[in-house]
């Protein structure tokens, strides 16, 4: 009887004692929570070493939860690694592009040669010179044939696109008188320039090749090969590129029997000529002679009357001039007809 009351004594305290901790256990627990625990409770989050990256992230004095700070700071640092890649992205598209539009480049006078190109309107390619940029003179005619000019912004243009197929601008001749924007890459970025295309280019790989003056404003005196790009514009307004009035010039060896002519100082390149009878019926579309570039046949009926005729020439850009001539007057070698001595009164 006295053992089984010991045995019940024990049991009773074992009980206690099991529930005491259990109250202890509990209440640790609370005050862990209560002291900035982690959201699921685990002790083991509170007791990690985490202070070299909780450092960073906030001051060591705060209470705030390392497992927070090491978000804050995977987050912070995801979206700095964010920001600067797309920063560098970004950065190295604009220098691209920037370098791009800028024009700027290194040993830009060894542009490698190569066919031009061919675009609405112009073309890229090579850019190179022919005349002297200190003397700067001014042009001599080149194959468009207007002989000694005043023109200080003169060009060549090519023949072809690839060697030996005609497929340039050039054309026979026919754009002798055109004005070409070109602007070429060098060193201090894109540098433009207005010229009149007055000769043929004589190099296979040639896109424009400048007179001294132009290319000068481009090359300074670092001439040779540039990289450049080029369009047909009008030559109205533009400076440097006129040697004089526009008119037409009959060329030399002229008679009744025979005559043909050209456009100087045209406002573009030509692209039709026309002569119509005003005092008949008479209507001629002038074709352009072969072999002789930049001339146009005048019919032999024409040049045998003192007749009045109206002498049409229609421009790339569709505008027209038009000249009132007597037909006698195209058998004059040599003769400069202008257009404002001969416009309709």
């Amino acid at each position: 009887m006295y053992i089984s009351v010991m045995k019940l004594n024990f049991n009773f305290a074992s009980a206690a004692l099991l529930a005491s901790s259990l109250a202890y256990s509990l209440t640790l627990s609370m005050a862990l929570v209560a002291c900035g625990d982690s959201s699921d409770g685990s002790p083991a989050a509170v007791g990690e070493d985490s202070s070299s990256s909780f450092t960073k992230t906030v001051p060591s004095s705060s209470s705030a939860d390392s497992s927070s700070g090491k978000v804050a700071e995977s987050s912070s640092g995801s979206e700095k690694s964010t920001q600067s890649s797309s920063s560098q992205s970004s950065s190295s598209a604009l220098s691209s592009a920037g370098s791009s539009d800028s024009g700027v480049c290194t040993n830009c006078d060894s542009f490698t040669a190569a066919d031009p190109v061919l675009v609405e309107n112009g073309g890229k390619g090579s850019v190179t010179t022919y005349g002297s940029i200190t003397a700067k003179e001014t042009s001599l005619g080149g194959a468009c044939n207007y002989g000694q000019t005043n023109i200080q912004y003169y060009a060549a243009i090519h023949v072809n696109v690839s060697p030996g197929d005609d497929k340039g601008p050039w054309d026979g001749g026919a754009a002798c008188g055109g004005c070409v924007h070109v602007k070429a890459k060098t060193p201090d970025g894109w540098k433009e320039v207005t010229v009149r295309i007055t000769d043929r280019c004589p190099d296979a790989n040639c896109g424009v090749d400048l007179g001294g003056a132009p290319a000068s404003d481009i090359m300074g005196i670092q001439v040779g090969r540039y990289y450049g790009e080029w369009e047909f514009v009008s030559c109205e307004g533009v400076e440097g590129v006129w040697g004089d009035s526009t008119s037409i010039w009959v060329k030399e060896g002229a008679s009744k029997f025979w005559s043909i002519i050209q456009v100087r100082n045209p406002k573009d390149m030509v692209k039709k000529m026309a002569i119509r009878g005003i005092d008949s019926d008479e209507d001629y579309t002038l074709e352009m002679v072969i072999g002789t570039e930049n001339f146009w046949k005048v019919p032999l009926a024409v040049l045998k009357t003192d007749n009045r005729y109206r002498v049409v020439v229609t421009y790339r850009t569709g505008t027209d001039d038009e000249w009132i001539i007597k037909g006698s007057e195209l058998a004059v070698p040599e003769a400069n007809l202008y257009l404002y001595e001969h416009r309709k009164k």
